[in-house]
């Protein structure tokens, strides 16, 4: 079978600030399924920004070498021992968080734990993936499998920080900045379909507009010198939650922004990782923030459930065909300007399985 792997450069780059790994494509065997395994041919795959900072040599412990990507629905071709028969030739999606079953707050075991598409996992770029049986899902009968890759890692960040850590109901007024991302979009649609009322913003009015149309109650844009107050102005502020990717000096005014007891659900930091804030605001609102990272099998249930029963579509910007043309979308992502996810079709150079 095909993959895509990241490839050590054959030197350094001018600036460590323009390091950019390539790829390559490469032939490797297709796995036998083992005990309490599953082995799906994909049939798309989709990016997170995470890809890009593997390739810019900006996560943790990277092994040259490794499948990439973390996103990816296909059909059941075979099961391991242990797994059920009827299992084989379902379409799935796969949970991107290995290791992780139902503790609320960490993995069970964090030694365990992983996510696709860094070693010593297996990547989604890729003709065929063998993972665990526990994060195979069937495929929401609604959504094709482009979508269906679109969701996982970036539709489970946003459920958690949404509706495990931000505690939406119908009715809460929620916060989500930089609209346009993959989580930040799901945060939307799932907000909007649980009944709340949404306000974003962003430095694209292209952008606000068509967060507008999913549901979005009001929008502002963040390079206007008094977002803030003009946001607070529009809105009436007291948000319930703010579910946020930004950090940075944003930080503050989110706290600003809330009413009392309220919760900033913390996912990124793209504005900045260094936060300074006015600790009296914690106190005398009894505000919280909480640290929100990926999610775990069972709220990955509950999401599917929940797009299921509302027929959810995620918002994808672009699809590519085939693996040779899987750095279209590197580069598309590296350019910041999708909205939504973006998807690579997998077409299968060995339909043996």
């Amino acid at each position: 079978m095909r993959v895509i792997v990241n490839k050590q450069p054959e030197g350094p780059p001018p600036k460590p600030s323009e390091r950019y790994d390539p790829i390559e494509i490469k032939s490797v065997p297709v796995p036998n399924p083992l005990k309490g395994t599953v082995l799906v041919k994909l049939r798309a795959a989709a990016l997170n920004h995470r890809d890009v900072y593997i390739r810019e040599g900006q996560y943790p412990a990277i092994k040259f070498g490794s499948t990439l990507a973390a996103d990816g629905a296909g059909d059941v071709v075979a099961v391991g021992e242990g797994v059920e028969e009827s299992l084989v030739g379902r379409k799935v999606y796969i949970n991107t968080s290995v290791g992780w079953e139902s503790n609320p707050r960490v993995p069970e075991d964090p030694r365990k734990y992983g996510v696709l598409g860094h070693w010593p996992l297996p990547g989604t770029l890729a003709e065929y993936i063998l993972v665990p049986r526990s994060v195979v899902f069937d495929l929401p009968a609604h959504l094709t499998y482009e979508e269906g890759a679109a969701i996982p890692l970036a539709g489970l960040t946003a459920w958690r920080a949404l509706v495990t850590l931000g505690e939406a109901k119908k009715g809460d007024k929620i916060l989500i900045p930089g609209i346009g991302g993959g989580v930040a979009l799901f945060a939307l649609q799932f907000a909007v379909g649980i009944g709340c009322e949404v306000w974003v913003t962003s430095g694209s009015e292209e952008k606000l507009a068509r967060a507008i149309k999913l549901g979005a109650k009001g929008a502002v844009n963040y390079k206007n010198a008094n977002w803030v107050a003009e946001l607070e102005k529009k809105s009436g502020g007291n948000f319930d939650a703010v579910i946020d990717g930004s950090s940075g000096p944003n930080t503050k005014q989110f706290l600003r922004l809330i009413k009392g007891g309220g919760i900033i659900s913390v996912y990124g930091a793209v504005a900045g990782s260094n936060v300074t804030i006015t600790m009296p605001y914690i106190w005398f609102k009894s505000a919280q923030i909480r640290g929100s990272n990926m999610g775990n099998n069972a709220e990955f249930r509950a999401m599917t459930k929940f797009i299921a029963e509302t027929k959810l579509k995620p918002e994808v910007s672009g699809v590519w065909d085939g693996l040779e043309n899987a750095e279209h979308a590197y580069q598309e992502m590296r350019a910041g300007k999708q909205f939504g996810k973006l998807v690579v079709r997998i077409k299968h150079a060995d339909s043996r399985l």
